[in-house]
């Protein structure tokens, strides 16, 4: 039985002795491809990096100027509202000619000013005011006026987070890769010692231990999802 082992094992040596050449050579191949395309990957996740960095970072520029306008826009409503409130004071005015001339005044700044978001928010406040003379509602607080002037700007930041956070990603991803890809190349050159030296035994010490580390390589590359060529 220990006879038959160790004829089996010198023939599995004796096949290696006459194929080494044929076998490094191949390996080299393998590792070669594997390490350009790994190198490939890594550049397109670089391109999708940077890509989306830059339209994440333009979309949160669009964002907050959609939130200074908006906010522009609500600094004027609010002291638009008090004018119209001290307006509507004088409208209750017992003199006549008082009341008169104020309301005359209303109706033009109403008509000129006042936006039809915010017109349907004045409009909410009063129904609200009228039923419940207790407790104060103010235009300016009403929750579908304040979702029209900044609502663009909530579903803008958000998708500029979400965007540079995908470029965060590209960037550990092409990390990732580029870390294989320099472990492949170890295993490259292990793989063009083990090609030229005459020892049997150092070629089979050089060509195990690339293969090794080539399969590290692999698994720190198979983390890492393809991205399509075209």
């Amino acid at each position: 039985m220990s006879s038959d082992a160790t004829i089996e094992g010198r023939q599995g040596l004796s096949f290696l002795r006459k194929h080494t050449e044929i076998i490094i050579a191949i390996l080299l191949g393998v590792v070669s491809i594997a390490t350009a395309y790994s190198s490939f990957q890594s550049s397109l996740y670089g391109g999708q990096q940077a890509q989306n960095y830059t339209v994440g970072t333009n979309l949160a520029t669009e964002a907050e100027s959609i939130y200074l306008e908006g906010n522009q826009q609500y600094v004027q409503d609010s002291q638009l509202w008090e004018t119209l409130t001290g307006l509507r004071l004088d409208i209750a005015n017992p003199d006549t000619s008082i009341a008169h001339a104020a309301q005359i005044k209303y109706d033009t700044i109403y008509f000129q000013s006042v936006s039809d978001a915010f017109g349907a928010a004045i409009e909410r406040a009063d129904a609200e005011n009228e039923a419940n003379p207790d407790f104060y509602v103010s235009p300016t607080d009403d929750t579908d006026y304040q979702a029209t002037l900044f609502g663009d700007y909530a579903d803008k930041k958000d998708l500029a987070v979400k965007t540079i956070a995908a470029g965060d990603q590209a960037n550990a991803n092409g990390d990732r890769l580029t870390l294989a890809t320099v472990i492949m190349a170890v295993s490259l050159f292990l793989l063009g010692i083990a090609a030229v030296v005459s020892a049997f035994r150092i070629k089979l010490i050089m060509g195990g231990t690339a293969v090794v580390i080539f399969l590290l390589a692999v698994v720190v590359a198979a983390g890492v999802p393809p991205l399509p060529l075209f």
